[in-house]
């Protein structure tokens, strides 16, 4: 049995346990104080924190062993425009998508809200352009790494890796170093992902048996509207600029993509999964380490494919319940708005909702509609999160493919990089023979 699979099942294990607990024993006190939020919390907790143990290593270690692999300034920054380019496009694609579907669904029309309409929202104030850009280089490096402040440990590890360079074989020492550091990162990524099954079981059991799955029955119009244009985003979209972008097989892409798609979804965070992103890139699909350390980190940080679809159809759907008309200059201002917010409020706590904020005040919305959407949009994060993940594995492979370091025939391998059983050293008996 692949990871993959043990990851599904465990996955599915959790979601079904979790709703029964949801539904026939809410109010039972030992359940919810030992299962829930005891032994669940604590072992996805444990899990969470393995996999953000290793981000700040990895991408650092990585991404240094990419630019240096790289050799060369101009390819990189030629690297870095494409993917930028290419993330910006699949962005306005989702965004886009979402708005003509949901407009000819029309998800809110005739809503009958259970909750108060006047809820109060206190939406995260944007901060300006300028302060995002002062931001993206760290006054001090050190808090950088300790805050996991992705954009400004990007920066200064691009800006170190490349100073490396210049210095010629001096540093030669220090970059063959620092490739046996990643190595052993590497190593680390399998052992905390054959302990997946267990921590994913973990994290689903308990969302489950907190959120339940009737929470979204008064919103179901607006729940499957997001769910069908992430699927026909994932499906079409992306399968589309992967042919003919990156001339690579879609289907070969999505069955090895999978681990990556199940961490995101069970863990809702894109940097979290940034190891497993990596791995599956490198390992599965035969991608070039100087292409995706490059690429993924900066994409799991700038790229909101989901995000994006999330807010185009909360527009749409807000506008109907408020009975307000939004014409095509409105529709035309959010999609520019959620791909120009995608990178201006990259890396800043609450960013789906800031964004939401942005929009819904650009076109004049309530702002206090988005308490409406709060209930269920834990769930739809999950979904979102893998969305995003498989953005960034797209853009990872056209740009690999465009700088030839894709390997096309670890690619097309269906068995290449397939995880075995993670085994420990142990001392061997006397006289066994191995």
């Amino acid at each position: 049995m692949t990871l993959t699979q043990k990851i599904l099942i465990w996955m599915l294990a959790g979601l079904t346990l979790g709703s029964l607990i949801n539904a026939f024993t809410p109010d039972v006190t030992f359940i919810q104080n030992f299962l829930v939020n005891g032994l669940f919390h604590a072992v996805g907790a444990i899990f969470l924190n393995l996999l953000k143990m290793l981000v700040v290593p990895l991408v650092t270690f990585s991404l240094i062993c990419g630019v240096c692999g790289i050799g060369d300034v101009s390819k990189l920054g030629r690297i870095g425009i494409k993917s930028l380019a290419l993330f910006l496009l699949s962005t306005g694609l989702a965004i886009a998508l979402a708005i003509l579907v949901a407009e000819n669904i029309g998800p809110g029309k005739g809503f009958q809200s259970t909750q108060n309409m006047e809820n109060t929202f206190e939406a995260p104030e944007a901060p300006p352009l300028t302060q995002v850009i002062i931001d993206l280089v760290p006054g001090n490096p050190l808090a950088a790494f300790i805050d996991g402040n992705m954009l400004q440990i990007i920066f200064f590890t691009i800006l170190f890796s490349i100073c490396l360079l210049m210095i010629g074989e001096r540093g030669r020492a220090l970059i063959e170093s620092v490739e046996k550091l990643n190595e052993v990162m590497m190593q680390m990524v399998g052992i905390v992902m054959s302990l997946a099954p267990y921590g994913i079981f973990a994290i689903m059991a308990q969302t489950f048996a907190l959120q339940g799955i009737g929470l979204i029955l008064p919103m179901i119009g607006y729940f499957c509207v997001v769910i069908a244009v992430l699927i026909m985003h994932v499906a079409g979209t992306l399968m589309v600029l992967l042919k003919l972008l990156g001339k690579v097989s879609p289907i070969q892409f999505l069955k090895k993509v999978r681990t990556a798609q199940l961490f995101a979804f069970s863990t809702s965070s894109s940097n979290a999964t940034i190891p497993v992103t990596l791995k599956t890139l490198e390992k599965r699909m035969g991608v070039d380490n100087s292409t995706a350390s490059f690429v993924v980190p900066l994409g799991a940080t700038i790229n909101m494919d989901g995000t994006a679809i999330m807010q185009g159809v909360a527009t749409v759907f807000i506008a109907n319940v408020y009975g307000i008309e939004l014409d095509l200059l409105d529709y035309l201002t959010v999609i520019g708005m959620a791909v120009l917010a995608s990178i201006g409020t990259a890396g800043v706590p609450g960013v789906g909702l800031i964004m939401l904020a942005m929009v819904f005040n650009q076109v004049g919305l309530p702002v206090e509609g988005i308490a409406l959407i709060m209930g269920v949009d834990r769930l739809l994060d999950m979904l979102r999160t893998a969305v995003n993940v498989t953005g960034d594995a797209v853009v990872t492979l056209i740009v690999a493919k465009s700088e030839n370091s894709l390997s096309v025939s670890i690619f097309n391998d269906p068995n290449a990089g397939v995880e075995k059983s993670v085994r420990l050293p142990h001392d061997v008996m006397p006289g066994r023979q191995i």
